[in-house]
């Protein structure tokens, strides 16, 4: 049997990766590997360091608006089609993205089920993040089998009457493609980052990442972190900076102007994985509005200021590994200070986010789902409660 996997960004393709992995050598069950077309070239290059590639891509065109409405009114037509001809078992959705409330809708409509990868998280905030709140809530709705990377995202689901036998905790998938990545010891592809290395292993300095990109940063939030940013490095004369900058041309021109030609701050471009786990495990601090790094951080012991009002990822901040100081420049400032002199420290460094152990707990999960699914189970909305 087939088991579809949707992707159709970089976060997206870097953690279903482990699950592709586990399931390759699964006696009954097939991982095919789908790509929206949401990103292109951005999933395939998050893949190839595991070994993956995509195994079908949908017909979609490249959008000229870029809106959400664009790409889903493209993917969903192409998806039905796909999914009409192949029958697959379940389609694995990860997340809360455009890819991922269209993949769910055609899948429910097809009366397939969809695995949410990484299900239950909440701020119960439908404007922050935006909109990727109101999408995993909808997701939630049609999910046949919801896959908990924490406690308390499975707790979160259950209050929201999905009943308990719908829900396995496996950990997050990040956690285990982060692991085995790190485990590679890959020297840096970048070369800018490979300079930046040299430089500060020479110079005895400490390095400050930061990636800032969600839609509700950009404009005067993303330029409060910025003047952090310059502040920080003024006052911290050991501290090297580096921002790899979202695609986005928008983001890019921002950071351009406000970081451009600043002594020891370091812009590149997106940073591929491998390199991106690097930096994590060479950093001495980490400010970000990504969920993604929020979860991976915490492997290396490396602190993180979440630049967010809010975060659906508590469980950092609760474990205190990462600390959510929004947008504001003193705020940001101060707390990276006390965290760069040591007045500040991580109070654990086991990651709150699992142990590598999440792909085999997913497979089990949707073995033992597949295995007792009959007419009732294949209706996601009914016997919930």
């Amino acid at each position: 049997m087939e088991l579809m996997l949707l992707a159709g960004t970089r976060p997206e393709a870097v953690k279903i990766a482990p699950l592709a992995l586990a399931l390759a050598s699964h006696p009954a069950l097939r991982p095919v590997i789908v790509h929206s077309g949401q990103h292109r070239g951005m999933v395939e290059q998050a893949l190839e360091p595991f070994g993956l590639a995509v195994d079908v891509y949908l017909d979609v065109p490249p959008r000229t608006k870029g809106t959400q409405a664009e790409l889903a009114s493209a993917v969903l037509p192409e998806l039905d089609e796909l999914l009409d001809r192949h029958r697959p078992a379940a389609l694995v959705v990860q997340g809360d993205t455009a890819t991922v409330l269209a993949g769910a809708l055609v899948a429910f409509w097809h009366r397939i089920p969809v695995v949410h990868l990484e299900a239950g998280l909440r701020t119960h905030d439908l404007a922050a993040p935006f909109p990727e709140e109101g999408t995993r809530q909808m997701v939630s709705r049609i999910a046949a089998l919801h896959l908990a990377p924490t406690p308390a995202a499975a707790a979160a689901l259950r209050a929201e009457g999905i009943s308990a036998r719908r829900i396995v905790i496996t950990g997050n998938t990040v956690v285990d493609a982060v692991l085995a990545i790190a485990a590679r010891n890959l020297p840096a592809r970048d070369p800018a980052l490979a300079l930046l290395e040299m430089e500060i292993a020479e110079g005895g300095q400490r390095l400050v990442l930061v990636t800032s990109h969600r839609r509700e940063s950009w404009g005067d939030p993303l330029d409060r972190t910025l003047a952090a940013v310059r502040s920080l490095v003024a006052e911290q004369p050991d501290v090297q900076v580096l921002f790899p900058v979202h695609a986005n041309p928008a983001v890019r021109g921002q950071v351009e102007t406000r970081l451009g030609g600043l002594p020891r701050a370091t812009i590149t471009r997106p940073l591929d994985y491998p390199d991106l786990i690097r930096a994590l495990r060479l950093a001495d601090l980490v400010l970000t509005d990504s969920g993604g790094i929020q979860e991976e951080a915490p492997s290396f012991g490396t602190p993180v200021l979440v630049l967010r009002e809010v975060t659906e990822r508590t469980e950092a901040v609760d474990a205190g590994c990462a600390w959510l100081v929004g947008t504001k420049p003193a705020l940001i400032l101060e707390t990276a200070t006390r965290l760069l002199s040591g007045a500040l420290r991580p109070h654990t460094r086991e990651n709150p986010y699992g142990d590598g152990e999440a792909a085999a707990r997913s497979v089990a999960a949707i073995e033992r789902y597949l295995a007792l699914a009959d007419l009732e189970t294949l209706k996601p909305g009914r016997g919930s409660r």
